[in-house]
């Protein structure tokens, strides 16, 4: 039987000067009698012949190399293996073997030179629902006024910290969550080894999410103002910690004075057709403004428009521009429900304005972080470099729902095997050069789902597997507030409670898994930066290692019964010793003994 192994990292890969290598391993009975590397040029087809090396990396192995030079073609470099004997040809790629060449977008893909924000890889983030983290002691004095929520047909709730959230009035309750409570609480964040924040959004709009957003240059009042996030930045600056802000373009919210539905005297697009703001949004032949999925208290903005256009990012001083830099010089944006925004009350030319947003943001600041919020597959935006990064629900959450809690984002069943799940990861990956998974958003859940606790049910064991899998997993992690403290809650308005800062509410043991896992990520350079080889997925067991030069790090997820796995003799494997850092599990030789609904993980050098 024929085994090959190739990652995009060293030792697989390395540089020297204008000159990649890039090695593959092969082992077994009947090895090829040629290899190529089928490379690009410039997107065209080219095949360099690969030599073989008369040293072998491991016993039984045997190791092809050739070089690519890094003086020409385009900086995403792809590239598959083609394996050849005398009557027939096999491909290796990220996904193994096949009879015939995986589509172009299935190769391997390094970045050389990689455009991207290189800090992004080293991150452990933690998204911030602003209302319901912290209250700041003493409030500020603009807090806590009372107004009518014309959405909602009401006016809005104020409540202390400890009453409990109800389903009333969702988006109308205010717990009095502030920026300067979010500033006295980062030595918790930063004892929990959280290192950059993503806040939803802070701009003034009437509701508590503020994805209604009635004026993008000020900070909400009832968040403290825009000194407040001022404060923010600078302590968060003198910590060493990244900001990113919620940037909501593809809507406004009715009462922004761009549109005012309300008549607060703005001369708005809303009643008025001769509005300066008139074409910033689209309207029927009956003269009523196109919304967003049948909400019209949130107007879709129209990218026809070039003074909106301007306004959002493509001014000196755009939207997009203005919060990236001095005095504010926050690190980049989340793009709401990117992939909807576009012209004409749909998504026309969308890929074209989320590029300009993109290309803006790097304009303003050359490290900004620009991620997309997609539910569905972000390989579209990412393969065409619109965005940095995305929301990492198809690739990460949703599988790994599926695994452990046998369920959806629909909340439809859903009961998949380990086989399953990690081909369902493999494939998403495989599309994607090897720094963009890095930067991958990687969330058990967010503020627009159920809190990953409450849908295990009666599997709630299982937590602890999904948090190991999330900080050991490709791509940045990041931490809703609250999920480390164990908060439940079922879907919105359930998943945004406030969070339970009496100690006697709070789930210790899964408080310092978080800690101790925060901590193992950022000691090890290949979890944050290395490549993934899945070693073993069977029944309810996954195993896969973490590659970087001689780093291993080996990560065994066993949500069924106690079992024993034999992983084989895989050269990635080969270590002088193995080190268990988390779980109980014993591993020696190619024999990995599980406790029963368990995660183990071993560092190997």
């Amino acid at each position: 039987m024929l085994h090959a192994w190739h990652l995009p990292v060293a030792p697989f890969i390395a540089q020297r000067q204008e000159r990649l290598t890039i090695t593959l391993w092969l082992s077994g009975e009947h090895l090829p009698t040629r290899v190529v590397l089928r490379s690009e040029l410039d997107n065209e087809e080219i095949s360099l012949p690969m030599r073989r090396s008369a040293h072998a990396p491991h016993p039984g192995v045997v190791a092809w190399r050739a070089d690519i030079n890094l003086n020409e073609g385009q900086p995403r470099r792809r590239y598959l293996f083609k394996l050849l004997w005398e009557n027939r040809q096999r491909w290796f790629g990220p996904q193994g073997i096949s009879q015939f060449p995986p589509a172009r977008l299935e190769h391997f893909a390094l970045d050389l030179p990689d455009s991207g924000p290189d800090w992004v890889a080293d991150q452990v983030f933690y998204q911030i629902f602003p209302d319901r983290f912290a209250r700041s002691k003493p409030g500020p004095i603009a807090k806590d006024n009372v107004y009518y929520h014309h959405a909602a047909g009401r006016e809005i709730v104020l409540r202390e910290w400890d009453e409990p959230l109800t389903a009333e009035a969702g988006g109308s309750t205010f717990y009095g969550g502030d920026l300067d409570g979010i500033g006295e609480k980062l030595p918790y964040l930063k004892k929990l080894g959280v290192t950059a924040l993503y806040l939803n959004p802070v701009f003034v709009a009437p509701s508590v999410h503020k994805y209604d957003t009635e004026d993008y240059r000020q900070v909400d009042p009832q968040f403290g103002g825009n000194v407040a996030l001022l404060r923010l930045r600078q302590t968060t600056l003198a910590q060493g910690m990244r900001l990113i802000l919620d940037g909501v373009f593809n809507h406004s919210g009715d009462s922004h004075g761009w549109f005012d539905r309300h008549n607060r005297g703005t001369g708005g697009a809303c009643h008025n057709p001769e509005s300066p703001w008139r074409d910033w949004y689209s309207f029927s032949e009956e003269g009523r403004a196109l919304d967003w999925l049948g909400y019209p208290s949130l107007p879709k903005l129209d990218y026809q428009s070039e003074t909106l256009v301007d306004e959002i990012y493509g001014g000196e001083d755009s939207i997009v521009r203005h919060w990236l830099k001095a005095p504010w010089n926050m690190d980049g944006w989340r793009l709401d429900v990117v992939h909807m925004l576009g012209e004409n009350g749909g998504a026309r030319n969308n890929m074209h304005h989320i590029a300009g947003i993109t290309r803006a943001a790097k304009e303003a600041r050359p490290d900004a972080f620009v991620f997309g919020e997609h539910f569905g597959d972000a390989r579209q935006w990412l393969q065409n470099d619109a965005e940095d990064a995305a929301m990492n629900y198809m690739g990460f959450t949703k599988p790994l729902w599926a695994f452990l809690a046998n369920t959806d984002l629909s909340y439809d069943p859903q009961d998949i095997d380990a086989q399953i799940c990690m081909a369902w990861m493999d494939n998403y990956r495989a599309s994607l050069s090897h720094q963009q998974q890095l930067r991958m958003f990687n969330q058990l859940d967010s503020h627009d789902t159920s809190r990953f606790k409450t849908l295990l049910g009666k599997d709630v064991a299982r937590l602890p597997l999904a948090v190991v899998w999330l900080f050991t997993w490709p791509g940045v992690p990041c931490i809703y507030y609250g999920d480390e403290v164990g908060l439940d809650g079922a879907n919105d308005p359930f998943c945004r409670k406030p969070f339970p800062w009496d100690k006697r509410q709070q789930d210790g043991e899964l408080l310092a898994l978080y800690q101790r896992m925060a901590k193992l990520r950022r000691r090890s350079q290949a979890l944050r930066r290395g490549a993934c080889q899945v070693i073993y997925a069977e029944g309810d067991v996954v195993v896969f290692v973490r590659v970087l030069k001689q780093q291993r790090v080996l990560v065994a997820i066993n949500r069924g019964q106690a079992c024993e796995v034999v992983v084989g003799d895989s050269p990635l494997l080969n270590v002088k010793a193995w080190y268990l850092k988390e779980g109980k599990g014993t591993f020696e030789g190619d024999l990995l003994t599980l406790p029963a609904v368990s995660a183990s993980v071993w560092v190997g050098n």
